[in-house]
């Protein structure tokens, strides 16, 4: 059976390219500009991106545990 790791794994992989990248980049410790700069946005829409990027997330994983 899957551990909770490479379940995340599993979802980030179904994940759009930015939002995946950026939920990487943040449990890595990557730094706040340092963020922005790869995704190419402003930091005031840093948080924004990362609620989209955690409900899309979730919904992969809810999806995964329906199937």
């Amino acid at each position: 059976m899957a551990d909770e790791g490479d379940t995340r794994e599993q979802a980030l992989r179904q994940l759009p390219l930015p939002y995946s990248l950026a939920l990487r980049l943040r449990d890595a410790g990557v730094a706040r500009d340092v963020v922005c700069e790869y995704l190419s946005i402003e930091e005031s829409a840093l948080d924004g991106l990362y609620r989209i990027a955690e409900a899309k997330l979730a919904a992969v994983s809810a999806a995964k545990a329906g199937a």
